[in-house]
């Protein structure tokens, strides 16, 4: 799993270093095998505002003045005479090195007097950053740039970042996204978790009209959800989007289908973009011609079948491999043909090409065990099967689905149709774990105030069904017990014992000893620790 600096302070506040976030993330059980720092442009340069503009006082031409970075004010000597107190210019921080011209050496700032008065940085000319622009003096940048904001960001390039490569363990698919990564460092920080929000314009026709679902299999398929966009233009990503896939090494291919691949990134969960005008009802078949087929398609709305395969069906994927499938491999079909290979890879008749302009947005819930026996006796492996083999999150289809229609919107216009198409046979049921508090602290051999156990687990997402004291439904009294609602994410969360390890993470593993205090036994209950 690849993740960038930059890309998770989008969702969670955190003051730490580039290196520290590593440590961090160690400590919290996620290992970091690398770290690679992307230089970008402009590094170390950010929007200032002059706050106070004087006279130096040992020199005529210069100035001094008390700027602020967004982190605090710097007092800097400065040359240029064209800007005022309250203006906004590009500032280069002590330690960074100004843009080099062609075979020139890079030139470092650093602390130093000029004219027997400190200075700790340097306001930039346009021509000392390397934009040639002619002015006399200092670059001045609109009044609503943000203090303190990257100047390439003010720009609208792409800024220094670092990428991180982490080892997810099987047992915590949540982490195979940027949002689970963000949650986590939300847990350490007390600081919110924050989501995008989702709105949609629904300015389409009701999405029943357009596409209907059918899943033959529910044990393979527990969920499945349609939604469908008209009138989309496929072109190549924005610079935002496909710098953020190129980061971590997805190769940009077009708005629509890097809209998913960066919502499978964001939030773990796989998503497919069909050619809606490929995929036929048997109605529509029986039509001649594909100029017939568009003309007759909100008659005979096409339907996705969830199947399985024939024995030796033969199925063409996007790579260009035809594949003879066996019976127990999952399908994702109309009515006529195959069109995915479930949870694995799409196939090339249904594909986005540049004429397409209606995409159906698929995002669903495959068994881990089906898609792991799928890919492994096609040895056929992608970021898709990967995150489903270890676990995909059920409950987040339909936001993931949202969110794919929100950036598909903006990046490819488009009318959504109203709604969506959920067919979820057997909604999730929270699992329940009653954590008795006093054995946390046995088990850690130091004591965890209760409050702090229940407030580690709630920033971590789980909820609480049953505070300490008297259980409504039993009436059992556990007056040092709570009983927890865990998420859907969590699927690694099935015993107390884990709870347990998730307040030590919190907790710090370094504040507690190495061996138990002896002598200590945890209260029983007459009620079982884990209620399924």
């Amino acid at each position: 799993m690849k993740v960038t600096f930059n890309w998770l302070k989008q969702y969670v506040e955190f003051d730490w270093s580039p290196a520290e976030l590593a440590e961090r993330l160690t400590m919290l059980g996620i290992e970091v095998e690398g770290a690679e720092k992307l230089g970008g442009e402009f590094e170390g340069i950010v929007v200032a505002q002059v706050i106070t503009k004087d006279k130096h006082p040992n020199a005529d031409k210069l100035t001094l003045c008390r700027v602020t970075d967004g982190k605090g004010e710097r007092q800097i000597v400065c040359g240029a005479q064209n800007f005022n107190a309250g203006d906004k210019v590009p500032l280069i921080l002590p330690g960074y090195n100004l843009p080099a011209k062609p075979g020139e050496a890079p030139f470092t700032i650093k602390v130093g007097k000029i004219r027997g008065v400190e200075s700790h940085g340097m306001m930039c000319s346009p021509q000392e950053l390397g934009m040639g622009d002619l002015v006399e003096g200092l670059l001045i940048l609109r009044a609503d740039a943000k203090v303190g904001q990257p100047f390439a960001e003010y720009l609208g390039r792409s800024g220094s970042d670092v990428v991180y490569d982490l080892e997810i363990t099987p047992n915590r698919p949540d982490l195979n996204s940027v949002i689970g990564i963000a949650r986590e460092i939300s847990a350490a920080t007390g600081n919110p978790l924050k989501l995008p929000e989702v709105r949609l314009n629904e300015a389409g026709g009701p999405v029943e009209e357009a596409v209907a679902v059918r899943i033959e299999d529910a044990e393979l398929c527990p969920r499945y959800t349609a939604r469908v966009i008209r009138g989309v233009k496929i072109a190549p990503s924005p610079d935002w989007l496909k710098s953020t896939l190129e980061k971590v090494g997805v190769r940009s291919i077009n708005n629509v289908v890097d809209v998913t691949n960066y919502v499978m990134l964001e939030t773990g969960q796989p998503l497919h973009a069909f050619d809606y005008h490929l995929l036929h009802s048997r109605a529509s078949v029986s039509t001649a011609g594909d100029h017939a087929t568009r003309n007759t398609q909100h008659a005979t709305r096409p339907t996705i079948v969830i199947r399985r395969a024939a024995e030796s069906e033969k199925f063409m994927t996007l790579d260009g491999q035809e594949r003879s499938l066996a019976s127990q491999m999952l399908l994702i079909a109309d009515e006529t043909k195959a069109v995915a290979l479930a949870g694995v890879m799409g196939g090339q008749n249904s594909e986005i090409n540049l004429n397409t302009v209606d995409v159906l947005i698929e995002s669903a819930c495959f068994k881990p065990q089906n898609i792991r026996a799928t890919s492994k006796k096609l040895d056929l492996r992608t970021e898709s099967s990967y995150r489903f083999e270890r676990g995909a999150d059920i409950g987040i289809c339909d936001w993931a689905s949202q969110r794919a229609a929100q950036l598909t919107l903006e990046t490819a216009g488009g009318t959504l149709a109203q709604g969506v198409v959920d067919a979820y046979p057997a909604p999730f049921v929270p699992r329940q774990i009653t954590l008795r508090h006093a054995q946390t602290d046995a088990v850690l051999g130091v004591a965890v105030p209760m409050e702090q156990q229940i407030e580690s687990l709630q920033r971590l997402g789980l909820e609480v069904d049953t505070a300490p004291g008297i259980a409504p439904s039993t009436g059992v009294r556990t007056p040092h017990a709570t009983v927890f609602r865990v998420p859907s994410f969590r699927v690694d969360l099935k015993r107390e014992i884990d709870l347990i390890e998730e307040v030590a993470r919190l907790y710090g593993v370094d504040k507690i000893p190495a061996h138990p205090r002896a002598g200590r036994s945890a209260p029983t209950l007459t009620t079982p620790c884990t209620i399924n």
